[in-house]
């Protein structure tokens, strides 16, 4: 893009926000060349980036050009999907609730029909909307667990799910055929809410989302039984869990449940906290204060937009450990399948889902019980379509989906991650474990002692500005074109190419893959252990996984470490 022609356009546009005008004037020209000389990628996941003024920036034009190219897919599907409408959500950010609102009325000047929520809600109410009021289509306004300075729009299918990747790369080519996104008209808010065309959602969906809520619930009698005993932290980091996460735990007859009040504020500046990220150790110094005050088994934190929950247990010595997302997977896994077994309940078909680049140990746990893991492509909206699938087929009874970035999902009424069915159950394993006089670092510390000692960590590597997503392809593509025969002297035994589609074995024998092509590498070593290789889907990085398994904790440790500095040069 001549970048200087699009910042003239900007520039000459009379009717630019006041607050864009501002910053247009005192941007420097680096600054310029970055908001200007590109536009803001959509792509599978949607869009994401800094807010600010520029077709390269989070702000009311381009996400009237988002929903201009999401009005085109729908009309191109006809009326009937025109008046089932979209659902449209928003998190706590800066401009969260403008951003929906300016959704909502590109999609009225369009003649489709919106169901926008009144105030903020989290993502997994959105995807639960979409089903609920049989909608075509979803939009949530959130950045996740990004810095405040970042906006995003999220697109969901008629499942609720995020849309799988033909539909989605159909909404990406709408979206880029809008090639002003100055010039997309919106239609009038009066007009638009007293024709119906736009439908404001109050309390209703919220009731229909805690009905099915209870259903997470397993053993409600150890909940009365434990509940005097059990001490739980919370905190939503400043945005939407509060209202679900209370409310959920409340119904699920968790009464001593704390709240760090300093974070209990809707406050899109997260001012307590650097990054809104619950998988990170700072957010949670307020909650461990609280915590040892109260004497609390787990503190649980939501990220912004409550499709994340992160925790921090209580050891035997009155410590918190954080935990990782695979370790909450695997703990919530454990139970769930232990529970439904001791109450007669566990389907002989069941199965559970995981990302690629998602721990190994849970696959160990479900085979104990003699049943399946199934492994998709990094994205919940593959588990999603498995669960589409199953209750297609009836083949399968869907237990627990996960990913490794401390996204769950327990039950199939939300079809993203949901944090708020996690913190519930959650919530309940703790008094499992608890009345059985295990803390749940305890629990975590037996699964590892029954099924050997996994360890895995994700490594970032940031490329920012124009030049980022050009040297993220040449990474991945010396990548290919040199391979990897070994990581730290454990020997790669199997590469499993997403993009081309091929695994291939130690002897070169190849096969199709049957997932869906996607930018990742996948490395299987002798020893059990493997290597990944991501480009992310919302940020300009590079993700490089390794997940390690021993017999012993030391050794685990120690491979690990070498196993880091062997991905690290990898990828030089």
């Amino acid at each position: 893009m001549d970048w200087e022609k699009v910042m003239q356009q900007w520039d000459a546009f009379e009717h630019l926000d006041a607050h864009l005008r501002v910053e247009l004037d005192n941007l420097s020209q680096e600054e310029l060349e970055d908001a200007f000389g590109a536009q803001l990628s959509f792509g599978t996941a949607g869009m994401r980036g800094v807010l600010g003024v520029g077709p390269n920036r989070m702000n009311k034009y381009t996400v009237r050009q988002a929903t201009q190219g999401l009005a085109e897919l729908i009309k191109s599907e006809g009326e009937e999907a025109m008046a089932r409408g979209v659902a449209i959500g928003y998190d706590s950010r800066h401009y969260s609730p403008e951003f929906a609102l300016e959704s909502a009325l590109v999609l009225a000047k369009n003649g489709i029909k919106s169901y926008l929520f009144r105030d903020l809600r989290p993502t997994p109410a959105v995807s639960f909307a979409v089903r609920h009021w049989e909608a075509y289509a979803g939009i949530m306004i959130t950045a996740s667990h990004n810095p405040k300075e970042y906006n995003g729009y999220k697109v969901y299918g008629e499942d609720g799910g995020q849309m799988p990747p033909e539909d989605s790369d159909r909404l990406t080519e709408f979206v880029r055929a809008v090639e002003n996104p100055l010039a997309v008209e919106v239609a009038d808010e009066v007009e638009a809410r007293d024709s119906g065309i736009l439908q404001i959602i109050k309390r209703e969906t919220d009731d229909a989302y805690f009905e099915e809520l209870a259903t997470v619930t397993i053993d409600r009698d150890l909940i009365q039984e434990m509940n005097d005993d059990v001490h739980i932290v919370f905190t939503p980091l400043h945005g939407t869990g509060k209202y679900y996460g209370e409310k959920g735990l409340s119904n699920a007859g968790f009464t001593n449940v704390h709240l760090v009040k300093a974070q209990s504020t809707i406050d899109g500046d997260f001012p307590t906290v650097e990054s809104p990220n619950p998988e990170s150790e700072e957010v949670f110094t307020q909650a461990e204060e609280l915590g040892r005050q109260v004497d609390a088994d787990i503190l649980l934190a939501t990220d912004p937009d409550a499709d994340r929950l992160g925790a921090k247990a209580k050891d035997a010595s009155g410590n918190y450990q954080l935990l990782t997302g695979n370790q909450i997977a695997c703990v919530m896994l454990d139970y769930i399948l232990q529970a439904k077994s001791d109450k007669g309940e566990l389907p002989s078909n069941g199965v559970a889902c995981k990302s690629i680049v998602s721990t190994n140990l849970a696959d160990r746990i479900i085979e104990s019980y003699g049943l399946d893991m199934v492994e998709v492509l990094t994205g919940f909206r593959f588990i999603a379509e498995k669960i589409e699938e199953y209750e297609q087929s009836g083949d399968h009874t869907f237990l627990m989906g996960f990913e490794e970035s401390y996204g769950y999902l327990v039950k199939p009424f939300v079809r993203d991650k949901d944090a708020i069915q996690a913190l519930v159950v959650l919530a309940e394993l703790v008094a499992y474990h608890k009345k059985h006089g295990r803390t749940l670092v305890d629990a975590l510390e037996g699964l590892y002692e029954k099924h050997g000692y996994f360890l895995e960590k994700t490594i970032s590597v940031r490329y920012p500005g124009l030049a980022g997503a050009q040297q993220m392809k040449d990474i991945m593509a010396r990548i290919r074109r040199e391979g990897i025969s070994d990581f730290a002297g454990i020997q790669v035994v199997e590469t499993a190419d997403y993009l081309v589609g091929e695994r291939t074995d130690a002897n070169g024998q190849v096969e199709a893959l049957s997932e869906p092509s996607s930018d990742a590498l996948k490395y299987k070593l002798e020893d059990g252990s493997w290597v990944a290789f991501r480009p992310s889907g919302t940020e300009p990085l590079i993700k490089m996984y390794l997940g390690v398994v021993a017999d012993i904790r030391q050794a685990v440790e120690e491979k690990a470490e070498k196993v880091e500095a062997a991905v690290r040069q990898a990828a030089q």
